[in-house]
This record gives C-alpha cells, sequence and structure tokens, in this order.
C-alpha cells in the first residue's frame, strides 16, 4: 500500500513538474487539462497534506495554480485535518501566491470568485496579497476588470484612488495618479497610450489602430528587459525592440536558450561569442548556487522534428536540451553530448527528423559515464521501442549493480497515460519545465527509482514546505 502511496505521489510531481495544460507536439490542450485535472483530484482526495506539500516541490505555475484553487475551494471536504495542518496549508498557499507571476495569481482568485468561494481563510488570503503588492498602481491598471470582482466579490477595501479608477471610472475626470490619468487619456489620445506600460499599452494600440510597427518604436523606452526578450523570442522583434548584449546577462538561461533558438543561423553565428557568453554565465550562476557537481556525464539530447514543440510552446522541447547541455557541462568533471540529428555546431541546432534514442543512448553508455541524461519528449520510433531494449539489456546484464545511474527529462506530459512518458522502467523518467530546476530533479530522482520509501518522500516534501514558508516563497 505504501509501495502504492509513493508511486501515486512521485507520478504526480512529476506530471506536475512538465503538464502545462497547453498544446504538445503529440496532444493538445484540451486532452492535457482533463487529464491533469483528474490526476489533481485524485491526489488532493488522498494526500491532501502532501498535495499542499506539492506547492515547494517546484512544480510549474500552471499546477501551482491549481493546487492552491482546489485547497481554497474545497475546505469544507477536510473536516478531519487539524487546525495545524490548516496553518501550515495557509501559510504555503501564501508563499506559493508571492512566487507565481501577477497575472496567475488574479487568474487564482478570479476562479475562487467564479466557484463563489467566500470562506474567511481565503478571504485573508486575497486581502493580505493585496496589501502586500509590490505595484499596486500597475496591478490596478493591468489587471483592473479582474481586480474589481475580486475587490468586490470578498468586499475588501483599497488605499487612494484604486476604487475609483475601478468602480468608477467613466465619471472620473481627472486622477492624481498619474499613471491612473494616463490610462484615462489613453481612451482618447493616441499620445497617452506612450506613457502606459507595455501590457496595458498593447490594448490601447489596437484600439486607436496604431500600426504594430509605429506602436513598437514609440513604445520601445518602456519595455522591460524581459518584455523586449519575450518580443525577440515570439519572432515578433524590430528594430527598434532589439536586445542589448548588456540585457542578456540579466535573464535565465531558459530564456536565454529560447531566445538564442528564435534566431536564424545566420544571427546565431553572428551573435555567437556574446550569446554563447550570456547562457555560460547563466549556467554558472544555477550551478553555484545549486552547489551542483558531479562526475562523468553524458547527455542524450532529442532534437528530432517533434523537439520544435507546437504553437504554445515553440521550440521549448529544443531550447530544454540546450540549456541542460549548458548545465550539465558546466556542473561535470567529465561532459560529453550525443545528439538524435547532431548538428555541425550549436548554431545550426534545429529540431530536424526521425527520433533515434537508441544510437546516441548506445553511444553515451560506452563512454561509462556516472550519470546519463536524457532529455526527451519519450517518442523512439526509429527504431519503435530501440532505447527501451537497449536500457533493459543494459541494466540487466551489462549494469545490474547501478553503477550507472539513468535519468530521462522529459518536458512533455502524456494525457492519456496521466504521466510523463518514460522509455523503460528500468530508466527513472521526471517532467521538467526549466533548466533552472535541474539541481532539484537530480536530487529528487532516488525517490522516482524505488530507492526511499514512503516515509523518507514525506520527510523531503515536509522539508521542503518548511523551507518554502521559512523563504516566504522566494526562490532559492
Amino acid at each position: 500500500m505504501k509501495a502504492l502511496e509513493r508511486e501515486d505521489l512521485v507520478t504526480f510531481i512529476s506530471a506536475a513538474l512538465a503538464c502545462t495544460g497547453q498544446d504538445e507536439f503529440y496532444g493538445d490542450a484540451v486532452g492535457q487539462a482533463v487529464s491533469i485535472g483528474f490526476f489533481h483530484e485524485y491526489v488532493l482526495g488522498n494526500y491532501r497534506r502532501m498535495y499542499a506539500h506539492c506547492l515547494a516541490a517546484g512544480v510549474n505555475d500552471f499546477n501551482r495554480a491549481a493546487i492552491i484553487v482546489n485547497l481554497l475551494s474545497t475546505r469544507a471536504a477536510a473536516p478531519s485535518q487539524s487546525r495545524a495542518a490548516l496553518v501550515e496549508e495557509g501559510q504555503l498557499i501564501a508563499a506559493a501566491l508571492r512566487q507565481l507571476p501577477p497575472n496567475r495569481v488574479y487568474r487564482v482568485f478570479e476562479r475562487l470568485v467564479e466557484l463563489r468561494v467566500t470562506n474567511r481563510r481565503t478571504r485573508r488570503i486575497v486581502r493580505d496579497y493585496l496589501d502586500a503588492r509590490p505595484e499596486p498602481e500597475l496591478h490596478a491598471v493591468k489587471y483592473r476588470q479582474r481586480l474589481a470582482k475580486i475587490v468586490a466579490h470578498f468586499h475588501l477595501r483599497l488605499p487612494g484612488e484604486e476604487p475609483d479608477l475601478l468602480f468608477c471610472f467613466a465619471k472620473m475626470r481627472r486622477f492624481q495618479t498619474p499613471l491612473f490619468e494616463s490610462f484615462r487619456r489613453a481612451r482618447y489620445t493616441q499620445a497617452a497610450v506612450y506613457e502606459l506600460p507595455y501590457t496595458v499599452a498593447e490594448g490601447f494600440a489596437a484600439r486607436h489602430g496604431i500600426p504594430r510597427a509605429r506602436f513598437l518604436a514609440g513604445i520601445a523606452p518602456r519595455l522591460t528587459h524581459r518584455e523586449r526578450l519575450r518580443l525577440q523570442s515570439a519572432g515578433r522583434g524590430i528594430a527598434a525592440v532589439e536586445i542589448e548584449d548588456a540585457e542578456l546577462s540579466r535573464r535565465s538561461l531558459t530564456r536565454l536558450a529560447i531566445y538564442f533558438l528564435s534566431l536564424a543561423p545566420a544571427e546565431r553565428r553572428l551573435r555567437f561569442e556574446v550569446l554563447d557568453q550570456a547562457m555560460r554565465a547563466a549556467a554558472a550562476r544555477l550551478v553555484e548556487r545549486a552547489g551542483l557537481r558531479l562526475g562523468r556525464v553524458a547527455l542524450v539530447a532529442d532534437n528530432s522534428y517533434s523537439a520544435s514543440g507546437s504553437a504554445h510552446k515553440r521550440n521549448r522541447p529544443l531550447a530544454l536540451a540546450l540549456a541542460t547541455y549548458y548545465v550539465l557541462r558546466e556542473a561535470s568533471e567529465l561532459f560529453s553530448a550525443q545528439w538524435t540529428a547532431p548538428p555541425s555546431s550549436l548554431c545550426d541546432l534545429r529540431a530536424i527528423g526521425h527520433t533515434d534514442l537508441a544510437t546516441p543512448l548506445l553511444a553515451a553508455l560506452t563512454q561509462g559515464p556516472d550519470l546519463v541524461v536524457l532529455l526527451s519528449d519519450g517518442y523512439d520510433n526509429d527504431p519503435p521501442g530501440g532505447a527501451a531494449e537497449l536500457v533493459r539489456v543494459f541494466r540487466a546484464r551489462v549494469d545490474p549493480e547501478r553503477a550507472t545511474a539513468l535519468v530521462h527529462l522529459n518536458p512533455v506530459y502524456d494525457a492519456s497515460d496521466y504521466a510523463t512518458k518514460g522509455v523503460d522502467r528500468a530508466m527513472v523518467t521526471l517532467g521538467i519545465r526549466d533548466v533552472e530546476g535541474l539541481p532539484t530533479l537530480l536530487s529528487f530522482a532516488r525517490f522516482i527509482d524505488g530507492n526511499a520509501t514512503l516515509a523518507e518522500l514525506q520527510a523531503r516534501l515536509e522539508h521542503q514546505a518548511r523551507a518554502f514558508v521559512s523563504r516566504g516563497g522566494r526562490r532559492a
């Protein structure tokens, strides 16, 4: 029974690390949402306390938001919980909200409004979050309609001119708050549009019919570094929104890898020295912060056509493979990388061809590494099942003592199997969303491998939960 409980939990955590409820190469958003939604209900109903602890286990923002909604909307379903457990649950929720991006937080609160959740605990959590907002005026403008619904539903009070902006906007002739006044004037004049933050101004630009190129050129001075990178990575960059080399040092390795792959091969070559240095530096910071030190490591990276991802996650699987390449190279004493379709250089890296995992995996194993990391969606079709047979024979005949650790990182959730698709049971499979979570995933691998008991898993989750609450949700 305990083995089944352990398997349930680790499978859920792995799924919650990868699934984002969006289209994937082999599946659509509807199937993803239905499948992971069922999984959430199952774990919530059977392991509520550990379900709450998953907020601190590095699961992605999509699933963290779902956990918060489920916990807050099912309070009456857990009458047997001790007061201490409920207090801990509330602390975890508050800490997780501080770590989530504001847009997701407001979607969580809006969902609670739709579910008609009105209990005192939820009201207090929402009130405390709004009281501690770092940029309340920006939030009021950017999330005006959602915030109005939330405030009205929970009967909250906001300071200054925020209530006027939310509920009396049409009657106001002038605001004393500069941002609110710019927002009011932007309804009538194009000039005021460029006084607003990009995410707010974009809607007004469309409303006034401002051509996209002219709008981006005018709003460029107000773009944040993240917005510049996102525009370029989405292939919508314009000369006025070019990313300066100095800005690259502020970005995470995952975002840098996505940006790198968004560039044409010719531009990659032109800027490779700077981009390579930025990705190396980001990997070094990640490795140093996590204290990640590895011995002999071999990476098997899937850059077959399915690594191109979907319209919602363009090139993300390939970007994670590239980012993992930089992290493992930085953290290893001896490192080698095998690609399913080896590029002549990283500048030529692209998603192409069928998926042959067996050939690069065999090449990696023959080098006698301490650790083999496979980054792939798990679909092996050239030949089908080749990698699974290789792993099985390797574990049974060549390395029954498990001197070589085998870890499969999968960025894609398989909705039909309620899990991240694995290669073989003899190879640990974990979901991955961002390479910044790689050190945590490697330390978590033994729980997936069956080498740890349910009690050890519970102890680890409790330790992570205590640390998460003590940090107040700040990233380690």
